[in-house]
């Protein structure tokens, strides 16, 4: 797979992203200014200046615990941290024997559809028991597959705790022609998402860049269109079922920024349900009875989780061109979610809901 090929399948990653620091220095007390590309450059050995440019335009380039642009300019005693979304020394993908919920397969690529709980691929702490392992594991007898070689595997990525289907290409071609589809923004993806709160509108649009939180780098925000950080990024909503309190929207993309749908969903006031790192598990709307109380947190042991499934998936095939859509329902512990609010609301006096 060729570098630009890769740079595209990055832009499409909705998984959660830890962040690794591999190299830190700090700058001298008598430097002159100089842009923090060129500074680095000189003093990175085996990178080129244009993928530190890359990386910077990323979030990936840290001065001061804060990421900056390539033409920042250094100044006496800053410290400069290059912070990737892998650690320096990655594991070996090994094959496990995991079930997977295999959808579709052929020579080229396998449709799957992710349990949620499953991390996607192998990171700090969870070097085992991921969907790549498993994908391994299914595909040991085919010889030109290699789980640990980047121009095969996994085209984009969900979180651990979403639910739903992901394509897996097979060959480099297969990789980089899907890849190329998820950045021309031409793929079709819907999700299903339970939402805090009502919504007066039966359909929205939502735009705001997603860029990290400097307050919490495990956490997305959203910053103005028109402003310079963070990557551009673009929701559409749709209306499925009121359920008083809480609302099941689908949610479609345009972009596939990390954590996009829940920072999206938090910024309009709408936070997922069960979303513990967006606020998603306070009780935002409803009542104060402790019956009320004892009801939520009952639904939150039921759907442990942010309730999001990726629901469908579409794209054109990389070999035969013909357009390959798929549709995966909502796993047991959402299922369960919406059928405890769909009763509670039919068996509450409250008309409006009003908050």
């Amino acid at each position: 797979m060729d570098e630009e090929a890769q740079d595209m399948t990055l832009l499409e990653d909705d998984e959660e992203q830890q962040l690794y620091e591999h190299f830190r220095i700090v700058v001298d007390k008598g430097q002159e200014p100089l842009r923090v590309d060129k500074y680095m450059f000189e003093r990175l050995k085996h990178s080129s200046r244009n993928r530190i440019q890359k990386a910077a335009d990323a979030g990936f380039v840290h001065v001061n615990d804060q990421p900056v642009k390539s033409n920042y300019k250094v100044r006496p005693l800053d410290v400069i941290t290059l912070m990737l979304d892998a650690p320096q020394h990655d594991h070996t993908i090994e094959a496990e024997d995991i079930p997977l919920d295999i959808v579709y397969e052929d020579s080229d690529l396998m449709v799957v559809n992710k349990a949620p709980g499953m991390v996607v691929h192998p990171g700090a702490g969870n070097f085992h028991g991921t969907l790549i392992n498993a994908v391994a594991w299914h595909l040991k007898d085919l010889r030109s597959f290699d789980a640990n070689d980047p121009a095969v595997g996994l085209v984009h990525r969900i979180d651990k705790d979403t639910s739903g289907l992901l394509v897996i290409a097979k060959t480099p071609v297969a990789k980089t022609k899907l890849g190329l589809q998820f950045f021309n923004k031409t793929t079709h993806r819907s999700y299903n998402a339970l939402v805090w709160g009502n919504f007066k509108e039966d359909e929205g649009r939502i735009e705001g860049n997603i860029g990290r939180d400097p307050r919490d780098r495990l956490r997305m925000n959203v910053f103005p269109p028109d402003s310079e950080i963070g990557k551009s990024a673009v929701t559409h909503y749709r209306i499925l079922e009121r359920f008083g309190y809480v609302t099941l929207v689908e949610c479609i993309l345009e972009t596939g920024r990390t954590h996009q749908i829940r920072a999206h969903m938090k910024h309009i006031g709408h936070p997922l349900f069960g979303d513990e790192r967006y606020g998603g598990t306070e009780i935002l709307r409803g009542q104060r009875s402790s019956t009320y109380k004892a009801f939520i947190q009952n639904c939150f042991k039921v759907c442990n989780r942010q309730a999001l499934h990726a629901k469908t998936l579409g794209f054109v095939h990389p070999t035969t061109g013909q357009q390959m859509d798929f549709t995966s329902e909502l796993p047991n512990d959402m299922q369960q979610l919406l059928d405890k609010w769909s009763i509670y609301v039919h068996g509450t006096n409250n008309d409006t809901f009003e908050e």
